[in-house]
């Protein structure tokens, strides 16, 4: 990272309940995102939110890979992605449709799902796929005015996880906080000996305790400070930071793939205008050339194509 400063993501667990959370401060992160794009002030909270939530998610999934979460726009914002690895590496990126304009307060609804078209996507990407594995990708509709509220529905509907979260993004920072009540099997929550009746007890308290948590007092407030105000009264378990970061995984061979998934036609009539297929990576804006010798390279070859967001976008 340029910046000195370190993020942070802290896991909790309630002690002997069936509550487990997390809070992040992903700034300094989120400040890197946004080095390299003038997004409007609407959209930059979106995706800092975002950011903020696909990290928290992220921090829970048991297997080697990448979450890729994504919102398809159908109003003056086409599409919000985020991708977060198992060693918490993001990157982030927004797309605005041609001619947008974005009102200083325009809301989720009018951005994204103008039209009721807006569509939520979760991708878990393993790192080390066997042969024929395909990515999970879980899609619904956008259920929900802010990204908070798309996000619990989805992990209700498609992941049976009761999720509560809080999210706060501005220009310089991005936070949040997560909960989630742990499943209950045979007679005992997950990891916890207590009651049906106790768990549930304990999951709605500290729902009514995360409910006092108000926007501003997010962006304003260090997750060191907040875990004390919220919970003081409960009995916590804390575990070792950990230190989200931004890292794009641009490469060659991705942006190639991107070109052959194209197709050969539209790549060549590209070299036949400009002499070259430039490319620029959404995520980080590194900049790619291929020439007429690359692109022949890339068509001879016999490799399937996969992948899950466009790598950049080829200038004609």
């Amino acid at each position: 990272m340029s910046t000195t400063t370190q993020d942070t993501l802290q896991k909790f667990i309630f002690d002997n309940a069936a509550v487990r959370g997390e809070l992040i401060d992903i700034s300094a992160t989120w400040r890197e995102v946004q080095a390299r794009h003038d997004y409007p002030a609407p959209v930059k909270k979106l995706l800092g939110q975002m950011t903020a939530a696909a990290a928290l998610l992220s921090a829970n999934l048991k297997f080697n890979g990448s979450i890729v979460m994504q919102i398809h726009g159908d109003g003056p914002v086409s599409l919000l992605v985020v991708e977060c690895d198992a060693e918490l590496r993001l990157r982030a990126t927004a797309k605005l449709s041609a001619g947008a304009s974005v009102a200083d307060d325009a809301t989720l609804t009018t951005l994204l799902n103008a039209h009721g078209k807006g569509r939520f996507v979760i991708t878990l990407d393993p790192l080390e796929k066997v042969p024929g594995q395909q990515p999970y990708q879980g899609i619904v509709p956008l259920d929900g005015d802010d990204v908070s509220t798309v996000i619990e529905n989805y992990m209700l509907r498609s992941e049976q996880l009761d999720t509560k979260l809080w999210l706060a993004a501005d220009d310089n920072v991005s936070r949040g906080l997560l909960l989630q009540k742990l499943p209950y099997h045979g007679g005992k929550a997950e990891a916890t000996p207590v009651s049906e009746e106790e768990a549930l007890e304990t999951w709605n308290r500290a729902v009514i305790l995360g409910s006092t948590l108000k926007e501003q007092e997010l962006l304003e407030t260090g997750i060191d400070v907040l875990i004390q105000r919220l919970f003081w009264e409960e009995t916590i378990r804390v575990f070792d930071p950990l230190h989200p970061q931004f890292h794009c995984s641009c490469t060659r061979e991705k942006v190639g793939n991107m070109l052959k998934m194209l197709g050969r036609e539209e790549v060549e009539s590209v070299i036949a205008e400009q002499g070259q297929v430039a490319v620029n990576c959404d995520f980080c804006g590194k900049h790619y050339e291929y020439d007429k010798v690359d692109c022949a390279q890339l068509f001879a070859s016999a490799d399937p194509v996969a992948t899950l967001i466009p790598a950049g976008e080829a200038k004609h």
